[in-house]
């Protein structure tokens, strides 16, 4: 029986960025230079086959440092984590090593120097992720706010207007982040803003080369977690861009071919914490129910690297 015909077209950049990649090498590492097990406190990043792999490998992901017994390895994943884990590590003479991505530590920076300057601070990002849960430690409780929508502008304390700066999540939608930005800015027209944008270059990228290929699709895949924040805005971004059948999809197995009634050209593209394997993996599938024409849309080339910490160069 003949294969229908299925025109594939890859977004580039895609996968891994370069802080997912750091932390991914600084398990790796560790493991070498420690032995098992090694422990990491939360996913090392946000993507059930690189953790599974990770733990294949002998790394021990917990929830809390109290699952960590006394004297061991412990690894801060990438999302960043409170000033009140390193402290508590510390306190247990824990050896610690840091993957929090260099973006997110930059985002850390800034809320901190807010507070030594008497400033509030206003987050802009999502409930509940561990990125945001990390920034919102660093700083004593009620010295900063989380900001969600246009309405948690609006609950602000007139009192914080003049003593008042802002950080963003680094991996929001940048449209969406935009809008809140801007109502933000009517109100507190002298708010201090970010030496440089927060939302990190990968998210950047990967949400410019979806809004590229969007349009010419009538289904776009985005390979990723579905706890992943910047592949699930991906989603959103190819929806809002002009390609309403977007859908988020973990690895191969769990493609629902129902999907695909009607679709002529498929685009792909991968959250920052899912690998380019799991990406050949679904090529390799749609190979075999499709005879389909290959072609990638390059918006940029990433060349960003980010150093290992120095304990794991020695």
């Amino acid at each position: 029986m003949e294969k229908p015909d299925l025109k594939v077209l890859l977004a580039s950049p895609r996968g891994f960025c370069a802080g997912v990649t750091r932390a991914v090498e600084i398990v790796s590492m560790a493991l070498k230079k420690f032995g098992t097990p090694v422990y990491v406190r939360h996913e090392i990043v946000h993507n059930k086959y690189v953790v599974e792999k990770l733990a294949d490998e002998g790394a021990v992901f917990v929830n809390e440092l109290d699952e960590v017994p006394d004297g061991s390895v412990v690894i801060f994943s990438a999302h960043g984590v409170p000033l009140s884990v390193v402290q508590e590590a510390k306190r247990r003479n824990l050896t610690t090593i840091d993957a929090t991505c260099p973006l997110v530590e930059k985002v850390h920076k800034e809320a901190r120097r807010n507070y030594e300057r008497n400033r509030k601070t206003l987050l802009i990002g999502h409930q509940g992720h561990p990125e945001v849960i990390g920034t919102m430690g660093q700083v004593p409780a009620g010295e900063m706010k989380l900001i969600s929508t246009t309405l948690d502008i609006d609950r602000i304390p007139q009192e914080w207007s003049d003593h008042l700066g802002y950080v963003t999540q680094t991996t929001l939608s940048l449209d969406e982040t935009a809008e809140l930005l801007q109502v933000l800015f009517r109100r507190f027209p002298d708010i201090v803003k970010p030496h440089q944008n927060d939302i990190c270059y990968a998210t950047t990228n990967r949400q410019r080369a979806v809004k590229a290929i969007a349009k010419q699709c009538d289904l776009l895949m985005v390979i990723g977690a579905p706890n992943s924040s910047n592949s699930k805005r991906l989603v959103e971004v190819a929806k809002e861009t002009g390609c309403r059948r977007s859908i988020l999809v973990q690895r191969a197995a769990e493609i629902d071919w129902r999907d695909f009634s009607g679709v002529k050209t498929l685009g792909i593209t991968a959250g920052a914490s899912a690998p380019e394997v799991l990406v050949k993996e679904v090529i390799e599938l749609l190979e075999k129910n499709f005879s389909i024409t290959l072609s990638e849309h390059t918006e940029i080339k990433e060349q960003v690297i980010f150093p290992l910490p120095v304990s794991l160069r020695e």
